[in-house]
């Protein structure tokens, strides 16, 4: 078995259903790893059997990340799928409301923050506890370069991405010495469904693709190699580590 090889591992992978996510739980598919896969309502079991009917060990679970009880559940729902054992948690679900900061409603707030942040601790608290016991596992919580930078009419969502990272490294000075990575891939303009706006106005499309040295907004198979890097044992000394992926974006 190489440091890279990844198969007979398990995996949750949440937002698993579309966008960045399902990019994500299909390389851990394409390299072996059973997948459960997180969605907010009943497609998750639609994509899950597209997975399957390519061939892949995939099941899908309806996880309402924003209550605390439904996510619980989810979560023993996803272990009792995986034989009680887990490898990788990969927190790829996301949410994101825009409006000017001083008339951003603060029930958008919290439902930005409960998605985006207290259901990745969440998870992250319930997978270490698996984790830990066993000595040793793989999560890969994804960031933002809103956790670099703030973003405009974003508050809550740079907030949200600007504590992942700060939790990510957190739970790595915690776990590191127990054999559990904890990082962050830190995606940068994407052309998923959560930017259809930004890709709609001409002007700052032009203006981020202009900043973008890779000339290109990046796409869901952009993550599948550095997300298979965190979750193989080829990255077994990085911990930790806010990874933009990105085209070169934050080094302009």
């Amino acid at each position: 078995m190489t440091s890279n090889d990844l198969r007979g591992q398990k995996a949750i992978v949440t937002g698993g259903t579309r966008g960045l996510g399902k990019g994500m739980a299909e390389a851990l598919l394409e390299a072996g790893v059973k997948v459960v896969i997180f969605g907010s309502g009943p497609s998750v079991h639609a994509v899950a059997g597209e997975f399957t009917t390519r061939g892949f060990d995939c099941h899908g679970v309806v996880a309402d990340l924003a209550n605390a009880d439904a996510r619980a559940s989810a979560f023993g729902e996803a272990l009792d799928i995986l034989d009680g054992s887990l490898d990788i948690l990969v927190n790829a679900a996301g949410t994101q409301k825009r409006h000017k900061s001083e008339e951003f409603p603060l029930e958008d707030w919290d439902a930005v923050l409960q998605v985006n942040l207290t259901a990745s601790f969440d998870l992250c608290q319930r997978a270490g506890r698996v984790m830990l016991p066993k000595g040793g596992g793989k999560i890969i919580n994804i960031a933002s370069l809103l956790s670099f930078f703030g973003g405009f009419t974003v508050p809550a969502y740079a907030a949200s991405k600007g504590a992942i990272a700060q939790m990510t490294k957190a739970l790595a000075n915690e776990w590191a010495c127990h054999g559990i990575c904890v990082n962050a891939l830190a995606p940068g303009y994407m052309a998923t469904d959560m930017n259809s706006a930004l890709i709609a106005d001409e002007g700052r499309n032009a203006e981020i693709s202009a900043r973008i040295p890779a000339h290109r907004w990046g796409t869901a198979d952009d993550m599948k190699g550095p997300l298979l890097f965190l979750a193989s044992g080829a990255s077994d000394y990085v911990n930790g580590a806010i990874i933009p992926v990105d085209g070169g974006y934050l080094g302009r």
